[in-house]
């Protein structure tokens, strides 16, 4: 028996809303590849609203597999998705990263209060610079009961 939906269809997100919802996320993912393997990395970011760059993502992390791969193949993808009673959300920004060596950077992103749920050091700093930033919205199916 087929159901008939009657919920407006999916919606795109208008660049400025993905990028409040990217704010608003506890955290996000990081999908990064190298030696021909995908890996997902959960972190907690911010987003740098004066970078000379523009917007960007920033991000903690420490010396190992993430940050090697990240090194390795600059090219990301970073994801954060949520609900709220009425609706779903998915952004994506796909773009570059770098760690950051510069002083003048890492002080900066210091002051941006990313805090790291883990309980090891993350002494190193990462920053997205995006070169697509998308996102949809679907309105949730009530469920009766």
């Amino acid at each position: 028996m087929d159901e008939q939906d009657d919920r407006p269809p999916t919606r795109h997100l208008e660049e400025d809303e993905c990028w409040q919802l990217i704010e608003a996320a506890p955290y996000g993912r990081v999908a990064a590849a190298a030696a021909g393997e995908v890996d997902i990395f959960p972190v907690n970011h911010r987003v740098d609203n004066e970078g000379v760059d523009g917007r960007a993502i920033v991000f903690r992390t420490a010396p190992g597999t993430k940050l090697l791969e990240l090194t390795i193949h600059s090219n990301v993808a970073f994801e954060v998705d949520g609900f709220t009673d009425d609706e779903a959300y998915s952004v994506i920004v796909k773009g570059e990263a770098r760690e950051l060596e510069r002083s003048s950077e890492i002080e900066h992103a210091e002051g941006l209060g990313v805090t790291p749920w883990a309980p090891e050091t993350k002494d190193r700093w990462v920053r997205i610079q995006p070169s697509d930033v998308h996102g949809r919205a679907f309105q949730r199916r009530r469920v009766e009961g």
